[in-house]
């Protein structure tokens, strides 16, 4: 993977910076939210139980150059982070769900306070920490969409039961105008 193409020294030849350049333009390419945190004072052991977490919600958790990373996002759909890039900086990555995403992260980040979130990039829309917070206490996609189809069906069967209602009185006045007729 390109992050094991660094050595000691974190000295890139021109062609792997333009490997990683690519990759990461790729994965930035397909993710729905950017985290950015502030990883200072963690250590190894702490990052690799971060990645576990992470890893178990299929959300990737890079640390990578700012200057690979600012040229990687030009042109992709998360490029508003760009000016953001400042300092050490992880970034979690994800693909399916970014409230998950932000409740991972700010999971781990009271669980540890020396994880600090700097800001985000979620479906487009630059975020700052305290966003990035509101969105983690939303429920999941599944709940949202779940409770969407319900709220859709529960409108669909009132209009129903509304629409029987007025042709029952619809049958009604048929019937007694036609007895009326009759009798």
């Amino acid at each position: 993977m390109i992050y094991r193409l660094w050595g000691r020294g974190c000295k890139l030849k021109k062609d792997k910076k333009g490997q990683v350049i690519s990759e990461l333009r790729e994965e930035f390419d397909k993710a729905k939210a950017l985290i950015f945190t502030d990883f200072r004072g963690l250590t190894v052991a702490e990052l690799s139980e971060l990645r576990r977490l992470l890893r178990k919600e299929n959300i990737k958790y890079r640390v990578i150059k700012n200057t690979l990373a600012k040229i990687a996002l030009e042109g992709t759909p998360v490029e508003v982070a760009k000016s953001h890039l400042k300092g050490p900086v992880g970034v979690a990555i994800c693909y399916d769900d970014p409230a998950q995403t932000a409740k991972k992260v700010l999971e781990y980040s009271q669980k540890n306070d020396k994880l600090k979130i700097n800001s985000g990039v979620i479906e487009g829309k630059f975020c700052i920490s305290d966003d990035i917070k509101a969105i983690a206490e939303l429920p999941s996609r599944k709940i949202l969409l779940s409770v969407a189809a319900g709220t859709f069906r529960a409108s669909l069967g009132k209009m129903a039961g509304v629409l029987r209602a007025t042709l029952s009185t619809f049958m009604y006045a048929m019937n007694s105008l036609k007895t009326k007729r009759n009798g």
